[in-house]
């Protein structure tokens, strides 16, 4: 059984490894007639290309893709997509160690005791690396729904929260963060996890404005499920809240409540709780989430740990590693955002019309 492919109608299969010679995506299931290059896809793969400051991994991986299939004449034909990316800066012998021992709070042990082997360099298909094609393939799935528009940001840092929103601010700066005084003191954490051989967590905010009321589906096909599980798919995700989130427990019900006033062209909301989503189904407002990334499993402090033979040892990661993954985690949650609305979108217009 293949766990590698993700979506219903919009269906997106990843491969390829970390330090294998490339990674790819087939989308299968994109409408015939759209305009479609690489110079569509590559500004997306730029916001989560490693190297780009100090503050992520020193992989220097161009990542830039190429469209293999499924395009002619500058336009979609209906017949799967694949794109690929080349990896051109691995370091295998970085992970001699790892070969040896488990990574604690990564995959290794995990991957180990379901196939009885892995790909210790650079964790295989574990890696972050992986991430790229979602991106990749998140950029083809705007393409779908152009109505949409989907922003992501990073809201906190190393449990250090921003405090105002500036959307203007969030290409401003290396950690995506929409406020500008929360980017100077990441600037400080960021540096300090880095040369002590840790590494911190962050949580990322998005939203997606423009979707239509009516898409989503009730009970099994939640819109709302559908994207925490999206979410929850990404490298180092432990947590997705949507709207409110675990705050909602906290309210009142008339507090917790979205009132709705008649508009001109429906209701209008005075509030958005549940994040744009009501009983598995979009009512037209903001669809909203936050996404919690834990820190970086990969560290050079030494942790305790066993070899894979189950003698106790420590294990200290080499390599180039991110002090904090979830910054480079905001254009993949903006990409799982993308591909979970364009898949509802043709799921809405298959059964529903229009």
């Amino acid at each position: 059984m293949s766990h590698n492919s993700f979506g219903h109608l919009l269906r997106v299969t990843t491969w390829g490894e970390s330090h294998g010679p490339a990674i790819g995506c087939v989308v299968d299931g994109c409408p015939p007639g759209i305009a479609l290059s690489e110079a569509d896809i590559q500004p997306f793969l730029d916001k989560r290309r490693p190297g780009t400051s100090r503050f992520t991994t020193q992989r220097r991986e161009p990542d830039e893709v190429r469209i293999l299939s499924g395009v002619f004449e500058g336009r979609t034909t209906g017949t799967p997509i694949s794109l690929m990316i080349e990896n051109v800066d691995q370091r295998s012998k970085d992970y001699s160690d790892v070969a040896k021992a488990y990574r604690p709070g990564h995959a290794d042990y995990a991957y180990d005791a379901k196939y009885g082997f892995r790909d210790y360099r650079g964790g295989g298909r574990s890696s972050a690396r992986e991430t790229a094609m979602r991106v990749a393939a998140g950029a083809v799935a705007r393409k779908i729904i152009p109505q949409v528009s989907i922003t992501a940001w990073t809201a906190e840092l190393g449990g250090d929260a921003a405090e105002s929103f500036d959307a203007a601010q969030i290409a401003a700066n290396p950690f995506f963060a929409a406020d500008a005084n929360a980017a100077t003191r990441w600037e400080q954490l960021v540096d300090g996890a880095r040369k002590s051989g840790s590494s911190l967590g962050s949580i990322v905010a998005c939203e997606a404005t423009g979707v239509p009321a009516g898409w989503g589906a009730p009970l099994y096909a939640k819109l709302d499920a559908s994207l925490a599980a999206a979410m929850m798919s990404i490298n180092a995700v432990k947590g997705v809240e949507i709207g409110d989130g675990f705050e909602a427990a906290r309210l009142s019900g008339e507090a917790n409540a979205d009132p709705m006033r008649p508009g001109a062209n429906g209701p209008e909301f005075t509030a958005n709780h549940a994040g744009g989503i009501a009983g598995g189904i979009a009512t037209g407002q903001p669809v909203t989430a936050r996404i919690a990334f834990k820190p970086t499993s990969s560290i050079l402090t030494p942790v305790d740990t066993i070899t894979p033979d189950g003698e106790a040892t420590q294990i200290a990661t080499k390599g180039r590693h991110d002090p904090c993954v979830g910054i480079r985690g905001v254009p993949v949650v903006e990409a799982m955002m993308a591909l979970v609305l364009a898949d509802q979108y043709l799921l809405h217009r298959a059964q529903c019309g229009g």
